[in-house]
Formats: structure tokens, C-alpha cells, sequence
């Protein structure tokens, strides 16, 4: 079971998910001034990529609404908003979540994240979505996780393949980025792959939960 921690601002689930150089855990009040510098100084970085950023988007307000979704999110097992952490120097280096958590026949979610332009292609995100998946996998019973992202997203479909992901698709006007509807990759990866793809690595088949 999840525990949750509760502050002055909302309950948040108290776990942490260990993989490399990195960490992932939920999100507290006191990131937010992190999280927004790192947001910003990565703005020009992230926004061919993601949904077009609210005014607010990185306001002390926003983020404590975030903050309350997520929590909201994580008790009703809908979706999974995790930081990305450096083990060694507790920097914020970026954002991964599961999300659409689809239970009964299914048992299978959506992957996404984003990683601050200073620690792009250093190999952290590479290890925070294996971190990521052995968490969806061992940890909450998933079945399936899948991932999307633009054709013109070179770094994130390399990414996903080099993890264990197999292209299954193309879905036109698939998400809304950058205020118009634009067509996706799609990807997919059952447990078995994952597990088999540990055992390939030498590593052992068991939950990251620290």
C-alpha cells in the first residue's frame, strides 16, 4: 500500500522510486521555486513539445493547484505525477507521470515526462523511465504502458526504444501541442518485455520502492 504525508497544503503519497543516478518522488510545496526556475530557464526547450503553458503557468498559486490534482490523482489511481531528482546533488531535473490508468481487462496507463534543457541527453531521463516503468509494472499491477510523441521528437523516440518500447503506430491528430492538433508515434510495453529486458541487462526483477 501507498501511504500518504500529509503537509499544510495537501496530502501527498510518500514514496520514493530509486533507479541510477536519480530519484523520483511526488512533488512538495517547497519545489515550487525550483520547479518554476527550471521550468523557465527549459521554456524555449519544452514548448514545441507539450500543451500550450497557461499565463499562470508557473505562478506559486498554479503549482499549489497541481499540487492538489496530483494528490487527488494518486488517491483515486488515476494517474502517477512523480519528480525526477539528482541522487547526489538533490537538484530538480525534471517531471515523469503514468496517466489514464485504466483498470479491470486493461490494467495499462500512459508514460510522460520532461526533462530541463541542462540535463538534456546526460542519460537521466533514460534511467528515471526505467525507474518509472518498474514502478507501473511491480508496484501498481500495470499490464501495459504506453507512450506517445511527435515524429519530429528524434531524442524522445530514441529514448523509448533504447528503454524497451516497440512502435506500434501512427494516430493522426492524436494531442493537442503548441495550440494545434498534430499527429503521433505511438508506442508500447507489456511487463514480459520489461522483465525480459532486465534479465538481458543483469538485473533483478523486482520493485523499485525504496
Amino acid at each position: 500500500m501507498i501511504g500518504f504525508l500529509k503537509t499544510g497544503v495537501t496530502t501527498l503519497p510518500a514514496v520514493r522510486v530509486d533507479g541510477g543516478r536519480v530519484y523520483l518522488r511526488p512533488a512538495r510545496p517547497r519545489d515550487w521555486e525550483q520547479w518554476a526556475q527550471l521550468r523557465e530557464a527549459s521554456r524555449e526547450f519544452l514548448i514545441p513539445w507539450e500543451p500550450s503553458w497557461p499565463s499562470d503557468a508557473l505562478s506559486k498559486t498554479a503549482f499549489a493547484r497541481r499540487l492538489r490534482r496530483q494528490a487527488s490523482e494518486w488517491r483515486r489511481d488515476e494517474a502517477y505525477s512523480l519528480l525526477v531528482v539528482d541522487k547526489a546533488t538533490e537538484r530538480l531535473l525534471g517531471g515523469i507521470g503514468l496517466s489514464n490508468v485504466r483498470r479491470g481487462v486493461a490494467q495499462a496507463a500512459a508514460v510522460g515526462y520532461w526533462i530541463g534543457q541542462p540535463y538534456a541527453r546526460r542519460g537521466y531521463m533514460t534511467e528515471a523511465l526505467s525507474a518509472m516503468l518498474g514502478f507501473g509494472f511491480f508496484q501498481l499491477g500495470l499490464h501495459r504502458i504506453e507512450a506517445a510523441c511527435l515524429p519530429s521528437n528524434q531524442a524522445s523516440r530514441g529514448l523509448l526504444l533504447k528503454v524497451g518500447f516497440t512502435q506500434e503506430g501512427y494516430a493522426r491528430s492524436y494531442l493537442r501541442i503548441g495550440g494545434e492538433w498534430q499527429d503521433h508515434l505511438l508506442f508500447g510495453m507489456v511487463r514480459e518485455d520489461f522483465e525480459q529486458a532486465r534479465v538481458v541487462r543483469g538485473q533483478a526483477v523486482r520493485s523499485p520502492v525504496a
